[in-house]
């Protein structure tokens, strides 16, 4: 068997494979079907400051080879997560990673200086896709200054290890990414979900209640792997694919594009052992092509 270890920056993997926010819960709802101290990490759902109720419904549809989303960023805030959440998953013998969303940088700032106590924690995933409220509802990861200010503002209270979520919905990807990584990110995750939309022909109405919302699955691969390749050639900081990975095959083309690590998302709901059978596959990948190590291949496009 090839050594499927990774490191990211301080942050040690037994493998490449994690769980994608908003698509595994708190993590416990997928312990009847695989093992989770398997996994590389997992990413727990969007946390906030305060208590969300998130946006009315419908608010999944689905689209070709994709599904749309605008959950709204649904959960009950920090201090339940530290209260009812924390204890449920701390002793688990992987990484468990929260994703810290908010509407303004000092929400950013609160909620992670309230998870940087939290010793079984080793990182946050920070998703700067979030609406900038005082700022007129642009995303802080539209623009290279904006991203660089919250982010600048969570390292200055976050001391583990912090990986910044990047939007594809913007002119240049690398830029955002370089922007963060000069504040101080230590990885960053990409792509975050497309803006897109749906209407059902018979009822002249959009599938979801927000109209908008964001589109997932294998749809996004070929974008989300262009992003991957872009910013890991842009950033001396360890990047982290996701968008489309169905399978080993597509995990194993986001390795070769660049990325360290992966992330699996919309595959859970069809397959809630998918992120095993992708462990499996990139080791059998490794085997095949005689490689000792998974690291040998990070990179390794024969472009």
């Amino acid at each position: 068997m090839a050594e499927l270890g990774v490191k990211l920056g301080n942050l040690t993997l037994k493998n490449p494979v994690l769980t994608a926010s908003g698509t595994f819960g708190y993590g416990t709802e997928y312990a009847d079907f695989i093992d989770l101290n398997r996994l590389g990490g997992f990413i727990v759902k969007g946390t906030t400051l305060n208590h969300r109720e998130g946006n009315p419904y419908p608010r999944m549809a689905e689209t070709p080879s994709g599904m749309l989303n605008a959950v709204g960023l649904q959960n009950k805030g920090v201090d339940y997560f530290v209260e009812k959440i924390y204890p449920t998953i701390k002793d688990y013998s992987t990484n468990v990673l929260v994703n810290v969303s908010g509407a303004c940088i000092e929400d950013y700032v609160q909620c992670a200086e309230t998870i940087n106590a939290l010793e079984k924690i080793p990182a946050i995933e920070l998703n700067i896709s979030c609406p900038n409220v005082k700022k007129g509802g642009m995303g802080f990861g539209t623009s290279p200054d904006m991203a660089a200010e919250v982010v600048g503002a969570v390292r200055k209270v976050y001391k583990k290890h912090l990986m910044v979520k990047l939007s594809p919905n913007v002119t240049s990807i690398a830029e955002i990414a370089k922007s963060v990584e000069g504040v101080g990110a230590d990885s960053v995750s990409l792509i975050n979900t497309l803006l897109g939309m749906a209407i059902d022909a018979e009822r002249r109405k959009p599938l979801l209640s927000t109209v908008t919302g964001g589109l997932s699955g294998a749809c996004v691969k070929p974008v989300a792997l262009r992003c991957v390749w872009q910013v890991a050639n842009a950033v001396k900081i360890p990047v982290v694919g996701l968008g489309g990975i169905m399978c080993a095959t597509d995990a194993i083309e986001f390795l070769l594009a660049g990325a360290t690590a992966v992330q699996i998302g919309t595959a859970n709901f069809i397959d809630p052992a998918v992120t095993m059978k992708v462990i499996d596959g990139i080791d059998e990948y490794l085997d095949r092509h005689h490689f000792s190590s998974v690291t040998e291949i990070i990179g390794a496009i024969n472009d």
